[in-house]
């Protein structure tokens, strides 16, 4: 069983993070989900990631799983809430009762630090180094941030920067949140491995503008 991670962030919050090795068969018959979609890679992305919703939470209810307005999905009555992410062959989720959800999870891309500029500011790109791998783990938490925020028109260098970064056994970044009627500061908590980046919301407070 290739659980390779399972916590919880926040209060009431379940998490796990799934090394897909499984055939396609595997998820269906735990899940009853069926995937019309055509690249096998993305179609037992999906699945897995279906699979951990039941996983993390028995009663979920995987078939209720729709958009909203802004394409973040939801279910009815936000019974809870809820963040997956994947980058092959690895699958992120978080479940939460209470608050809204974010995770993010990155492979190493040979190519990010020629396109860090699309996504940090010139004093972000100081704040990380030109280091591949905080690069990517910077790339996560603002994409976690952004499935946690759930609505469009969100620029990830003019609405979200981020102003604190710490390292440590985990590490801890925040972010100014100015996507929302009401700015938030979101704090973000970060995991390296030796093949992924992992980000995922484990706090906010709201900044009024007076």
């Amino acid at each position: 069983m290739p659980l390779i991670k399972e916590w919880n962030p926040g209060n009431y919050g379940l998490a796990a993070i799934w090394h897909v090795t499984e055939p396609e068969a595997f998820f269906t018959e735990h899940t009853g989900v069926v995937s019309d979609i055509k690249n096998e890679k993305r179609r037992l992305e999906r699945l897995a990631g279906r699979y951990l919703l039941k996983h993390l939470q028995e009663d979920f209810p995987l078939h209720a799983i729709a958009p909203d307005p802004h394409d973040k999905p939801r279910i009815d009555e936000d019974k809870y809430f809820f963040s997956i992410s994947h980058s092959w062959p690895y699958v992120a989720v978080v479940v939460d009762p209470e608050d809204e959800a974010g995770i993010d999870i990155q492979c190493w891309h040979p190519r990010i630090l020629g396109i860090q500029h699309k996504f940090l500011s010139a004093e972000e790109q100081e704040m990380f180094g030109n280091d591949e791998q905080l690069v990517t783990l910077a790339w996560a938490a603002k994409e976690a941030v952004y499935k946690w925020i759930g609505r469009r028109g969100i620029d990830f260098i003019e609405h979200m920067p981020i102003t604190y970064f710490a390292k440590g056994d985990e590490y801890s970044l925040m972010i100014y949140a100015k996507g929302r009627q009401v700015p938030m500061m979101i704090t973000v908590t970060g995991v390296l491995t030796e093949n992924y980046a992992c980000a995922y919301v484990t706090g906010t407070e709201e900044w009024a503008i007076y």
